[in-house]
């Protein structure tokens, strides 16, 4: 079943190598949860796997938070993608049922080698992606959409 980890650890990821870029590589649980729209508890628990994958640094302490565990040109998407996911498929199975025909004798088989193709594909994607790219991906975007006049914001979160 889809969630919001992968999305969610991207986004975080994403704000710390902006911060690093703007010379405040360090962010709060409180700053973060304050660009995802969650509360810090939640954050500090999305941490947890990308700090023991050392994509993350946590720092101790009054001016402590997180940082980037390496530069954004050496991480890649599939590595946030394995880190937040962990182990959990893609697609969550449905339960057995009786096995009275085609379907029903095989689907479990074939819906896990469908979920391990797709997920291949996936990690595929995302392996060929840096966090840097996305990074200029993302400015991009800003430069592509922003109107005459229009204010434009790449302030790092809390500063």
């Amino acid at each position: 079943m889809l969630d919001v980890r992968f999305s969610s650890a991207l986004k975080a990821m994403l704000l710390l190598g902006h911060a690093e870029e703007s010379g405040s590589p360090i962010l709060s649980s409180t700053q973060l949860a304050r660009s995802l729209d969650t509360n810090p508890s939640l954050v500090r628990k999305l941490m947890v796997p990308l700090v023991q994958d050392a994509l993350v640094v946590s720092i101790k302490g009054r001016s402590g938070g997180v940082r980037l565990g390496r530069p954004a040109d050496r991480i890649t998407l599939g590595e946030i993608y394995r880190s937040a996911i962990g182990d959990k498929p893609l697609f969550a199975p449905r339960a057995e049922g009786p096995r009275e025909c085609l379907v029903t004798n095989h689907s479990a088989e074939y819906f896990a080698r469908l979920t391990d193709e797709t997920e291949a594909a996936v990690l595929h994607a995302l392996a060929g992606r840096t966090l840097a790219d996305s990074l200029d991906e993302l400015r991009a975007i800003d430069r592509a959409g922003a109107a005459p006049g229009a204010e434009r914001s790449l302030a790092v979160p809390g500063h």
